[in-house]
């Protein structure tokens, strides 16, 4: 049996490295004390997030960066934890830096490192994520205590193909960290009018935005469809869009935080545990390329589509 402690964390994600730091390591030994074997951070967690924290990466403190990161690698290794850290992964001169997370074991070592592959914005590459970050090109998988992880970050949700190459390659919980927090009030104000306030009584969400609306309800529906454990880590600087939470493979939430503050939500995933799954019998057929259940028969009836 593979049983797995997860601590989904969410703080105020700012442009300050070192807070972000301190807010990372009392998390992280918040997590310890729940005896969580790894912890879970959102998008830009320790970097910043480019265009929402700060303007850009001109004359970023990438050296500051750097020993905010190396601190974090040795706190893993003294309490024997693996983290999942959303950050800025620099590139060579001219290049814009990957929005990444770094997979670090419990032995505070980086043993991987994903990507965010969709970042948002048009195909002029100005606006939107692309403006500041250069997209990944990979998927990310490892293990812990024998259950196979991914990563996914923030935009990427809206591509359900990833959560499908994922479970085709065996994995069974996701760390999805997003970034959806630091909006303005007047923001969230003209985001409800754009969707209109009237409407709210129809979407449960936390906020009458797009992402309070969409991204909560993608996971639900990613869990249920790849039959995935998902930890939905996000900032919680006012004002947040949602709160932090965790998805049980059967797409029901089992833990969510408060919305605007800073906390620590410690999951179990059991990969044996028995749970509600009813594409089970056709997943694997579909992820092949035969979409249809049971077999199908040759009738003229049936090729007849024009006809009662």
């Amino acid at each position: 049996m593979a049983v797995l402690r997860v601590a989904t964390c969410q703080f105020p994600v700012s442009a300050d490295v070192a807070r972000n730091a301190e807010h990372v390591a009392r998390q992280l030994r918040i997590a310890k004390d729940e005896h969580a074997e790894v912890a879970h951070f959102p998008e830009g967690a320790l970097s910043g997030y480019a265009g929402v924290d700060f303007g850009d990466f001109s004359g970023y403190d990438w050296e500051t960066l750097r020993g905010a990161t190396q601190q974090i690698l040795e706190l893993a290794r003294e309490l024997r934890m693996w983290v999942v850290l959303g950050s800025a992964h620099r590139l060579s001169r001219g290049n814009k830096p990957h929005n990444s997370v770094y997979v670090i074991n419990s032995s505070g070592q980086v043993v991987d490192r994903y990507d965010k592959r969709f970042c948002s914005g048009d195909r002029t590459g100005t606006t939107g994520d692309l403006a500041h970050y250069t997209p990944g090109n990979h998927f990310s998988t490892w293990e812990i205590n024998g259950v196979r992880c991914g990563a996914l970050i923030c935009y990427d949700y809206r591509y359900p193909e990833l959560y499908r190459e994922y479970k085709r390659r065996g994995v069974q919980l996701m760390f999805h960290s997003f970034h959806t927090g630091n909006a303005s009030d007047e923001r969230l104000r003209t985001i409800a009018e754009n969707i209109g306030p009237e409407l709210g009584e129809f979407n449960n969400a936390p906020t009458l935005t797009y992402p309070g609306i969409t991204m909560p309800a993608a996971m639900t529906t990613a869990a249920a469809c790849n039959h995935v454990w998902i930890s939905c880590s996000n900032s919680s600087a006012p004002q947040s869009m949602w709160p932090a939470f965790f998805v049980r493979a059967d797409g029901v939430t089992t833990g969510r935080l408060q919305r605007n503050e800073p906390g620590v939500l410690v999951s179990t995933v059991d990969t044996e545990a028995e749970l509600y799954d009813s594409t089970g019998p056709w997943r694997d057929r579909a992820l092949s390329g035969v979409l249809h259940s049971g077999e199908l028969v040759e009738d003229p009836r049936s090729e007849d589509r024009t006809s009662l």
